[in-house]
């Protein structure tokens, strides 16, 4: 388990970032978490460059909608990246297992099967305290790390071709 705040970064100063068009894609299931952490990638992209009106942001009811709403922008062109943020929030059934696995291939499927980034911003926690501290408190904000990630994924995409 993570113990300290793991969303502080560097700015990183990446030229052209008012060029870019971010996809967000948010699970509206556990939104007094979701919307810390939407609300934690807004913040980052605008302070990294990124126009507000370059961020579009969409919302799903639940973490196992995130794969296909991702897929559609990923596939769009229209993104330089897309990120899926959701909370799952282990229960007393096995309902949290199918949901985590589901959503993570799903996500991965979308990185494997485009040339856009799809950016994991999935809190899968064992209670809600966790997700609370991973979606602005003690340890951070998860959405922070996920805007930082599709910059960086976004400059290594540009620069490998």
């Amino acid at each position: 388990m993570a113990t300290v705040n793991l969303s502080d970064y560097k700015p990183l100063n990446i030229s052209n970032a008012d060029e870019y068009s971010i996809g967000i894609v948010v699970s509206e299931w556990n939104d007094f978490i979701t919307y810390n952490l939407r609300n934690g990638a807004l913040e980052t992209l605008k302070a990294e460059g990124i126009k507000e009106e370059n961020i579009h942001i969409h919302y799903v009811p639940g973490a196992f909608e995130l794969s296909f709403a991702t897929m559609k922008l990923c596939r769009s062109g229209r993104f330089a990246a897309v990120i899926a943020i959701g909370n799952v929030i282990r229960g007393e059934t096995p309902h949290f297992e199918f949901v985590c696995s589901g959503v993570t291939q799903g996500i991965k499927d979308c990185n494997i099967l485009t040339d856009t980034p799809a950016i994991f911003c999935v809190l899968t926690d064992d209670n809600k305290e966790q997700s609370i501290a991973r979606s602005g408190g003690s340890l951070g904000n998860k959405g922070v790390e996920a805007a930082v990630t599709a910059l960086k994924m976004i400059d290594f995409n540009k620069n490998s071709n």
